[in-house]
């Protein structure tokens, strides 16, 4: 039988590719077949994970990109289709460190620096996604996934500004996929809960640890017993649902949200 979740030929872009999500991605979009083109801020970063890959016998490129540039972006994508003829796959996991944004931070206290800053998510996102939907259009095939977390559905306090922002990417899934109806283009969102392996993770962890006088290891633990399943969902199960998504076993899917934070946030 047929494997519908080989990647095999498709070509898939990967913002933030060097961080703990996106290289968690790469991987897996290679070891699916996919040639994965990185970019990111951080060349060695992206270097190294380049390196894993190409190891494992996978296909991949790197480039220094600043996902908030549009011009910068526009360039890269265009690239991109010169170079290896289309664009199959998007996805966008970049984004400022929590203690930036205020995570922890009640709303009535929050400065509107750190608010505004958790929005970058959302203005990142909506760039790359619209600079490859765009190219995806044109060769009237293509998928774009957004990637939000759990506080896009308010369970605890503290995250005012990176839950605005992930309301904010779930709403826009669900707006461009209405707009790309009928053009081959789908555009789906992945909601992951706290990902323990994750720098992003392991930040809160800290602060949370160190505002209730409790260990990191404590706070995770407490972050994995909120949800349904009693287990956080790791790198890898996030990037397992990317290549999903990404594959025609997902093919009915578009404008709605992949739940899997493990329960955290029911639909």
């Amino acid at each position: 039988m047929e494997n519908q979740s080989n990647l095999n030929g498709k070509r898939a872009v990967v913002f933030g590719g060097a961080g703990s999500i996106g290289s968690a991605v790469a991987r897996s979009f290679a070891a699916e077949g996919a040639e994965v083109f990185l970019a990111g801020r951080s060349q060695s970063g992206l270097d190294a994970v380049a390196s894993e890959i190409q190891n494992a016998g996978g296909r991949v490129h790197v480039a220094v990109v600043d996902a908030l540039d549009d011009i910068g972006v526009e360039e890269y994508l265009t690239g991109i289709v010169e170079r290896a003829g289309a664009i199959d796959i998007e996805i966008n996991v970049t984004g400022p460190r929590a203690a930036e944004y205020g995570t922890g931070i009640p709303a009535l206290n929050l400065p509107i620096d750190q608010f505004l800053t958790a929005q970058k998510v959302l203005a990142s996102q909506f760039i790359t996604a619209r600079c490859a939907a765009r190219r995806m259009v044109i060769q009237r095939s293509g998928v774009i996934i957004f990637v939000t977390g759990s506080p896009s559905r308010p369970h605890t306090p503290g995250t005012a500004a990176i839950g605005a922002a992930f309301a904010g990417v779930e709403n826009l899934t669900r707006l461009l996929a209405l707009e790309l109806s009928g053009t081959g283009v789908r555009v789906v969102c992945l909601r992951t809960a706290a990902n323990p392996d994750s720098r992003t993770i392991a930040d809160v962890a800290g602060a949370v640890g160190r505002q209730l006088g409790i260990t990191p290891a404590q706070a995770l633990a407490s972050l994995a017993e909120s949800t349904m399943l009693k287990v956080s969902p790791l790198t890898l199960d996030t990037a397992n649902s990317a290549v999903f998504l990404a594959s025609d076993r997902a093919r009915m899917m578009s404008g709605t949200i992949h739940n899997a934070t493990a329960g955290v946030c029911p639909d």
